[in-house]
């Protein structure tokens, strides 16, 4: 393995995969050292963050809190920065080697392709810039001759299956879905389950909107985009099925009938670290597969009727063009309004569905166009939310 410390910055580093990141570079010390971090309003952990790792670079985007960051770090040697702009120009520094794109929603997109635009190498876990604007950022990747390495479990998996099939063409993609927590519900109870009830996620610790997204299934939905780009595959060969063990992370199959599949123990440090020593593999003191313990592992369809976010997904992505950006926009502002409790579960699907149909569409958005898409799909939630 490369003895040089690889020099990471994180986008989002008090959120799920930020922290979880941070646990790698403490169990590996030798391996890595924290350029820079960044979080929206986390400022307390954020310095915490800063001490423990001896931050060169920190950056709290909401511009307000930045006195306060800045208090708390006057003692050391930090520093302490503020806005995207400031995000965007720290990724792209000589001395940073992977980016983590660890924040969640379409406030990823800036800055993850400011450090494609330096041909950096982005370990991708914010799953929306893909979904809003895949083809850009792709675009974006190749010209810069960059790298994306996959960090969501699924896409992972997809990527090492693809690695041991040693370059032979896949047929079709399986993407295994947990079936969230109402998995098993009925549709009718499904429809008065409350935020509490659905940020009870049966396998994985994540973020609220993540896990809300898992109750929904729109997380899959996205997934399914994302592997769209990343891996050049139409969404007709992504295939979803639910797999209540998570184990098996997800699947490749292949012309003859030969499917690979990746494995492991649902802990999201798993594919952080591949992700962050790639192409060796490094221990992370996780729990690791007993095999006669597992019993047996389960299948299913999954129910479109109880999940119709999936189905939206689908429909985003063969309309193409700005579609998705629409769709994760108007998500975005209805998870939200489901978390405070302003609307009910079913609610969520039936804004994203009006946001999608209401779009305007354009077949080949540029990056203003993005934006706009953005503003004005969210926009629309709002007034949709607002009358519920």
């Amino acid at each position: 393995m490369n003895t040089r410390k690889r020099k990471i910055a994180i986008l989002g580093s008090t959120g799920s995969i930020g922290t979880q990141t941070l646990d790698v570079v403490s169990q590996h010390p030798e391996l890595f050292e924290v350029e820079m971090i960044s979080a929206r309003r986390s400022v307390s952990l954020l310095a915490e963050q800063a001490r423990r790792f001896d931050v060169n670079n920190v950056v709290i985007t909401d511009e307000t809190l930045y006195p306060q960051l800045n208090s708390e770090l006057t003692d050391t040697s930090c520093k302490v920065w503020t806005g995207e702009d400031s995000l965007c120009r720290l990724v792209q520094s000589p001395d940073v080697d992977i980016v983590i794109g660890a924040m969640v929603g379409f406030s990823g997109l800036k800055p993850t392709l400011a450090a494609l635009e330096a041909g950096k190498i982005v370990a991708l876990a914010n799953k929306e810039t893909l979904v809003a604007a895949g083809s850009l950022v792709i675009d974006t990747m190749r010209r810069n001759e960059a790298v994306i390495l996959p960090v969501d479990s699924e896409h992972s998996a997809i990527f090492q299956c693809l690695l041991a099939a040693q370059g032979n063409e896949l047929c079709k993609i399986h993407l295994t879905a947990s079936g969230g927590p109402f998995r098993t519900w009925p549709r009718e109870r499904i429809a008065s389950a409350v935020a509490s009830e659905a940020l009870k996620h049966p396998n994985w610790n994540m973020g609220s909107k993540v896990t809300i997204d898992s109750a929904t299934m729109m997380n899959k939905g996205f997934e399914m985009i994302e592997a769209r780009w990343l891996f050049d595959v139409p969404a007709s060969r992504i295939n979803v099925v639910v797999h209540p063990e998570s184990i098996i992370h997800s699947m490749v199959e292949f012309v003859d009938g030969a499917v690979i599949a990746q494995l492991g123990c649902p802990d999201m440090r798993e594919p952080i670290a591949f992700a962050m020593s790639f192409p060796d593999r490094i221990s992370i003191g996780n729990r690791k597969l007993d095999f006669a313990s597992l019993g047996a592992l389960h299948f299913e369809a999954p129910d479109f009727d109880r999940f119709p976010n999936l189905r939206l997904a689908y429909e985003a992505i063969e309309t193409g063009g700005n579609a998705g950006c629409a769709l994760n926009a108007a998500n975005e502002v209805a998870v939200a309004a489901y978390l405070d409790n302003r609307i009910s579960f079913y609610d969520i699907s039936a804004i994203n569905e009006a946001c999608l149909r209401g779009l305007n569409f354009v077949a080949k958005p540029t990056l203003d166009d993005i934006f706009q898409t953005n503003d004005e799909a969210a926009e629309m939630a709002r007034k949709l939310v607002a009358g519920k």
